[in-house]
């Protein structure tokens, strides 16, 4: 069973991450900007839910330039760059976290909301990584669809979490985040302390302790990398680093552990 499992998480971290390219493309811009409408090359993205879906590539064909007038004779347009990450490797990592969630966690009703959740995950930190955001769009939604689903899989037999711990563990991280962001608001910004409540709830479904361990491994992975940046001369001590896919990875890390602890 766990194998159908891990074989079922696989595939759809797989298909997902197709579809992450375009979107991680589309949200990757500063505070108060519209979302991006136009492929790398200038082209206009069009297709599925107002272009939100599919691939990571542009389809113009039209002969467009990529930011000119069409000309009276024009060339045929040549394709053009990924919108992003190359989406191989996008869709390789998502399914590799879906298939270790799926592994750790077992036929447990939880697992459903890990696997809806995952893809986000990885589309936050393909957004952070690009232009040191994490939208609201994004971790607000994450953060109140990780609680409503949870409450239910607490309603199902073989759940191994706790619902009550969960909605504090939200509370809790979300408040500390927020504390540290008043303390020194340029070390991180506001859409970390959004993003700590959806962690926190995940986390705290499995307890107090993981919700504990999974927090510390987000702050120890950014410091190393921080550190390894400056070590290598390629940040100084004042650069700003995107602390969300460091939140994100202490966050899997947590939930492997928890997930395995309860098995």
């Amino acid at each position: 069973m766990r194998l159908i499992l891990i074989v079922v998480g696989a595939l759809w971290g797989a298909c997902s991450g197709l579809l992450l390219p375009r979107a991680a493309h589309r949200l990757s811009v500063d505070p108060e900007e519209p979302w991006n409408g136009n492929c790398p090359d200038g082209h206009p993205i069009t297709g599925t839910f107002a272009g939100w879906l599919g691939r990571a590539h542009c389809t113009d064909t039209t002969g467009r330039y990529a930011y000119g007038p069409t000309t009276n004779n024009p060339s045929p347009s040549t394709p053009c760059g990924p919108y992003g990450p190359r989406t191989p490797a996008v869709s390789t990592a998502t399914a590799l976290v879906c298939a270790a969630l799926a592994a750790a966690t077992g036929p447990r009703p939880e697992l459903v909301v890990w696997l809806l959740a995952a893809p986000v995950a990885v589309l936050l930190a393909l957004v952070d990584l690009r232009v040191h955001r994490l939208p609201d769009v994004l971790t607000l939604p994450l953060a109140a669809a990780t609680l409503a689903l949870l409450g239910i899989a607490a309603a199902l037999p073989a759940d191994a979490g706790s619902w009550p711990t969960a909605l504090y563990g939200g509370l809790a991280l979300g408040a500390t985040y927020e504390l540290l962001y008043l303390v020194n608001p340029a070390g991180m910004g506001f859409g970390d302390v959004k993003l700590a409540l959806g962690l926190g709830t995940a986390l705290g479904w499995y307890g107090w302790p993981v919700l504990v361990t999974g927090a510390f491994a987000g702050v120890l992975y950014g410091a190393v990398y921080g550190l390894g940046m400056v070590a290598l001369r390629r940040a100084g001590r004042k650069t700003a680093i995107p602390l969300g896919p460091f939140m994100l990875g202490g966050a899997f890390t947590g939930l492997l552990l928890g997930a395995f602890a309860v098995s």
